[in-house]
């Protein structure tokens, strides 16, 4: 079976508050990770040097947690480091446990951790990448969403896609490559703390195309009348665009600190809610679990689906990552959350690669259009993919990319706080993505005023994007509207400011940025 090779990332914390000791929590928790299916047999898990560090606790008690497992049996060390140990008799310990369940009867989740795979092996070498080419225009790019391809072009990339040209596949089915939906699972397993059978997953180009796809399925499934979907206002409009092109009846609901409210819905369930509860989009607010349950027990009362852009979770520099909201959702008999994956942030929009977990109830009628409509992915595209994935590729790109992006998050953050940007302009407060927000107060907080700043700043030589475009009302027609009870803000209730995306450009343009753009907003103060 070929795992993915990184230590899985796990979300991990240790009190000194409890009566438990400090090895015994840490044991207590990788154990209940490795019973629930969140770390299968042959899993890595980090040095105990690195954990330590990460937890912030003496290197001996990780030893002390290790060698408690060890000698339980669910570890075991080598050269190579701490893993599960690979052949974990995972239905006698669950069985011990249940009182003597059989493996048959396993809850969904222990039976995936339990199942085969086929690995896919690639080899050979290939030239070393060559360095980085140096932006030649002047303008610094702070455009959100576009990430750092740069760095990608690895000797696994680059093998890759070698190996998937030298033997290429005809097709592949609607859902993708079986292989793929293998090393997708293992991916939502270990960066998103999401178990699924590989089977659920669906292989799409990105989320839109998934997003397409599920209004379609539904619009059929509720008798061809337009569909209610809520949306984050302000949110991500490349997505909720697509729906009112469609004809969908959009309905924007205004979001907090901690992201979109379930009070806030409508009285009249929309049949959809799209959200991005781990990183909530442009503001950066993460839902707490209090709150996403309280968004999972709505959907079930109303016979509603939540729809979780998970665009750019694995971009977290503050804590662990968040697990996803479908995590959540799908230790419920009554799963009602579909999960749209894209690795564009990750890896790079060119790859045009992403994919959709829907529940049992949606799963039967989407598979069944994607047949008629095919599946727009290349099979060399997934041949590629599935051998990055299988070799590693992704989770050792995917953690540097983490490394690079918080270095320049730190820099421009520590950059606008060195130049002293006005008193009327705020840094949100952003734990992870590929951007940050300044919000403009006071009189300054305006359509017209952040119009100017963007344009002044073009013609100093940064471009940047209008936090206002981010709201619903500045991107739908009228018509795309419900005529009455909307959410939509006047301009006294919505929020102005500048976006700043920190992805492409190096360290020393970002500082040289911050300071075009202190000298921009202080020229542009009223006395």
């Amino acid at each position: 079976m070929s795992r993915s090779s990184g230590p899985a990332e796990l979300p991990l914390a240790i009190s000194r508050d409890v009566p438990e000791s400090i090895p015994t929590q840490l044991a207590e928790q990788l154990r209940a990770h490795i019973l629930a299916g969140t770390l299968a047999p042959a899993d890595a898990l980090p040095s105990t040097r690195a954990l330590a560090a990460r937890l912030d606790i003496a290197r001996g008690s990780v030893v002390a947690a290790y060698e408690q497992l060890s000698a339980e049996g669910y570890l075991e060390t080598s050269k190579g480091g701490t893993r599960v140990t690979k052949n974990l008799k995972l239905q006698e310990v669950l069985g011990a446990r249940s009182g003597g369940t059989q493996p048959g009867h396993l809850p969904r989740s222990q039976q995936v951790m339990l199942s085969n795979g086929e690995p896919l092996v690639a080899g050979g070498g290939v030239r070393p990448p060559r360095p980085p080419v140096p932006p030649r225009n002047r303008t610094i790019n702070l455009t959100p969403g576009s990430p750092d391809t740069s760095l990608l072009a690895s000797t696994a990339w680059r093998a890759s896609w070698r190996v998937a040209a030298a033997e290429p596949t005809a097709n592949y089915g609607a859902s993708g490559s079986p292989a793929l939906q293998y090393q997708l699972a293992e991916h939502l397993r270990t960066m998103r703390h999401t178990v699924c059978a590989p089977h659920e997953i669906m292989v799409t180009a990105g989320a839109r195309d998934g997003f397409r796809l599920l209004l379609s399925s539904l619009r059929t499934q509720r008798r061809e009348r337009p569909l209610r979907i809520a949306v984050e206002n302000p949110g991500y409009p490349s997505l909720y665009q697509i729906p009112a092109v469609f004809g969908h009846e959009i309905i924007p609901v205004r979001v907090d600190q901690h992201g979109l409210d379930p009070a806030s819905l409508p009285a009249e369930a929309p049949d959809l809610v799209l959200v991005a509860p781990s990183h909530q989009y442009p503001l950066g607010a993460s839902m707490p679990v209090t709150r996403r349950l309280e968004l999972l027990d709505w959907a079930r009362e109303n016979n509603a689906y939540i729809v979780e852009d998970d665009y750019d979770s694995e971009l977290r520099y503050v804590g662990d990552a968040l697990p996803a909201l479908t995590a959540l959702s799908r230790q419920h008999p009554d799963d009602r959350t579909i999960m749209l994956g894209s690795f564009s942030k990750t890896l790079t929009p060119a790859l045009g690669l992403g994919f959709m977990l829907a529940p049992v109830s949606l799963h039967t009628d989407i598979l069944r259009l994607r047949r008629v409509m095919g599946n727009p992915v290349s099979a060399l595209t997934q041949d590629a993919a599935t051998h990055f994935f299988a070799r590693g590729g992704a989770h050792r790109h995917i953690a540097r990319m983490r490394r690079v992006y918080r270095q320049r998050r730190e820099t421009l953050v520590t950059a606008l706080a060195q130049s002293r940007l006005p008193d009327w302009v705020n840094v949100l407060p952003m734990d992870g993505g590929l951007h940050l927000v300044l919000e403009f107060t006071g009189v300054y907080a305006s359509a017209g005023y952040e119009t100017l700043v963007c344009e002044t700043l073009m013609r100093s030589g940064v471009e940047v994007a209008a936090l206002g475009d981010y709201w619903a009302h500045a991107a739908l027609t009228s018509r795309s509207l419900p005529p009455t009870g909307t959410d939509v803000p006047s301009d006294a209730q919505r929020t102005f400011g500048v976006v700043l995306g920190f992805g492409v450009e190096a360290p020393h343009r970002l500082q040289a940025a911050a300071q075009k753009m202190t000298q921009v907003l202080d020229s542009m103060g009223v006395a």
